[in-house]
């Protein structure tokens, strides 16, 4: 998910998102604890993405 993707959501929608990337994110390190996944550096980019969207609910809470 991209900055702009991100910033131009709303807050309900970050929150559902957000929802969306933990769960990913957890079914992705229980995946990896069992057996290696192909591609780990998918754990680093979920959980990056779950900052951007903390970060830009973070922002909105300030705004208003």
């Amino acid at each position: 998910m991209k900055n702009e993707e991100i910033k131009s959501m709303s807050s309900d929608e970050l929150m559902e998102a957000l929802k969306a990337e933990q769960e990913n994110l957890t079914r992705l390190r229980f995946a990896h604890a069992i057996s290696p996944i192909e591609n780990p550096t998918k754990i680093r980019v979920s959980r990056k993405t779950i900052a951007r969207i903390k970060t830009e609910l973070r922002a909105k809470e300030l705004a208003n």
